[in-house]
């Protein structure tokens, strides 16, 4: 089990798979309000920066889970690395359908909602582990602009317009299953370049140290293209944003 070699290749060297920085996730952790041992559970926790760094300036224990082996490994690098790996457990897995056995404070799945069908079935997913009074994280993109035709909306690979809300509306579709929003933090350009950006570079030393591997040709029409893509559609057109919730 994993995912698509071409992510473990262009996103190998990111700490965060998604636009959020550092500093805006410590920020999300922060507006929390997050207590020493309270439960955090991870769905496509990637290379678990957010429960590491969680665990380390807040005394949080928690759990993630991820399709990547290499993901998965790099968390459990990054627990050792900051001194947190007693508190915390990764395991290589299909997030799909992962119920905590031990009901948490904080139940996230940020920029992985695919995991249950969309946004409506990764909420029911995640509830099934939520505390009373717990909260529930989900990333999640939306039009900062709406796209003129959706050629431009492909262009930001979506299928289409309809795939993602503008922000107001995707806030209000939170409201409409029985939730109150009551925080986000919202990616910015710089944040979109970090995740973006970061990955041409990882790429073209790939390509350097592996001329004749089997995905060479796709690495490299991927780094062609992918400059020209982003700063086109996805950085002008697509925002991201991780919302907290609490069932009403």
């Amino acid at each position: 089990m994993d995912i698509p070699r071409i992510f473990n290749i262009a996103e190998s060297a990111h700490r965060i798979h998604n636009p959020i920085t550092p500093e805006k996730l410590a920020t999300l952790g922060a507006a929390l309000h997050l207590e020493s041992g309270a439960r955090v559970l991870d769905l496509g926790s990637g290379s678990g920066e957010m429960l590491c760094t969680w665990a380390r300036d807040h005394g949080i224990v928690g759990t993630g889970i991820d399709m990547s082996v290499l993901f998965t490994e790099q968390a459990k690098h990054r627990a050792v690395e900051l001194g947190v790996a007693d508190k915390l457990k990764f395991i290589h897995g299909d997030a799909a359908g992962y119920v905590s056995e031990e009901k948490v404070s904080v139940a996230a799945c940020v920029g992985a909602t695919w995991i249950a069908g969309g946004v409506v079935g990764t909420l029911e997913l995640l509830a099934r582990s939520l505390r009373t009074g717990g909260v529930i994280l989900i990333g999640e993109p939306y039009w900062r602009y709406l796209p003129p035709t959706e050629d431009v909306a492909k262009g930001c690979l979506a299928n289409s317009i309809s795939d993602f809300l503008m922000l107001p509306e995707l806030l209000a579709s939170f409201g409409r299953l029985g939730y109150d929003v009551v925080e986000m933090v919202l990616a910015d350009q710089d944040g979109w370049d970090r995740y973006e950006a970061a990955k041409w570079l990882t790429m073209r030393l790939w390509l350097d140290a592996n001329p004749g591997d089997e995905l060479a040709n796709e690495v490299r029409a991927k780094l062609t293209s992918e400059p020209e893509r982003y700063t086109t559609y996805t950085r002008e057109f697509l925002g991201w944003g991780v919302f907290a919730l609490m069932p009403r």
